[in-house]
């Protein structure tokens, strides 16, 4: 790019970084002087688009297993999974991961601790009921059906696998997970078309996804399918699979929220320190 550091100068190239960093300040600004009714909209959108998002991957990755190399089949997955952000940065929705770029706001001091955390608190909640809002809608579609019960089982063995995480494997998966995601809305603040947001996001994301990081968002939506399909799949079900609801007894609605803690806590450490706090300390910190 030509032109100097003058955001004047660079009409149609991506934002530099500085000034993606003073976008980012601008917008956690924003974010948080936002009605409570709006963002709480907003976040309930976000939830159910990454839930689309999983819907998408859990499908994909059903047909692929066991057909494709396990790097292949998982590519897949984390290419369609971006469905989700996309859906959130060029159509408009509050996500809470990618909310933690806040932090900027708050050490530039433009915002003050408890509306951030008011903010954060709004959004996980309207995440929380469009990705389970979501997941009840999936599955009274039936289409966790699909595919002679492989979908179903795909679903069933992301959701055990997610539920029965140590507490510290979740909580470094959430931290890595969210350096991802945050580095993605990063790089989508410095996009200036539709093409370059797009292109943005879909690196970062299939990283996270084809390395099973932890998504608290997205965790919102699978576990919650499998808890659904493991009480109320029809016995048919079972049969094709060859299986039973017994099968996946460390699947449990306690198990479910006790693996939501390490996540969202590592998903704040990736995105909002290892991100927007080390970002803030390189361009924003002298000013502040």
């Amino acid at each position: 790019m030509n032109g100097g550091t003058d955001p004047s100068n660079h009409s149609i190239d991506a934002l530099l970084p500085p000034e993606i960093a003073r976008k980012a300040e601008a917008v956690g600004v924003q974010k948080t002087r936002m009605d409570v009714m709006s963002l709480l909209a907003l976040a309930v959108l976000a939830g159910a688009f990454i839930a689309l998002g999983a819907m998408f991957a859990t499908t994909v990755l059903a047909g692929a297993d066991g057909v494709l190399p396990f790097g292949i089949s998982r590519l897949l997955s984390g290419v369609v999974f971006c469905l989700g952000l996309i859906l959130i940065v060029v159509g408009g929705a509050e996500l809470f991961t990618g909310n933690t770029l806040m932090v900027m706001a708050w050490a530039a001091g433009e915002v003050r601790l408890r509306e951030m955390l008011r903010a954060w608190a709004i959004v996980y909640v309207g995440n929380f009921i469009g990705a389970v809002g979501t997941a009840g809608l999936v599955f009274l579609s039936g289409q966790y059906l699909s595919g002679k019960g492989s979908v179903a089982m795909v679903a069933l063995n992301l959701a055990l696998t997610k539920a029965t995480l140590p507490f510290h494997h979740a909580l470094f998966l959430g931290i890595l997970c969210n350096v991802l995601v945050c580095l993605a809305v990063w790089l989508a603040f410095g996009a200036r078309s539709t093409t370059d947001k797009v292109l943005a996001v879909i690196f970062p994301v299939s990283a996270f996804v084809v390395a099973g990081f932890e998504h608290s968002v997205a965790n919102m939506y699978l576990v919650p399918l499998g808890l659904f399909i493991k009480a109320w799949g029809p016995s048919e079900l079972w049969a094709q699979m060859a299986s039973a609801p017994a099968d996946y007894g460390a699947l449990t609605w306690p198990a479910f929220f006790e693996c939501l803690i390490p996540v969202t806590i590592g998903n704040i450490i990736g995105g909002g320190g290892l991100v927007g706090a080390v970002y803030w300390f390189i361009y924003l910190r002298k000013r502040s």
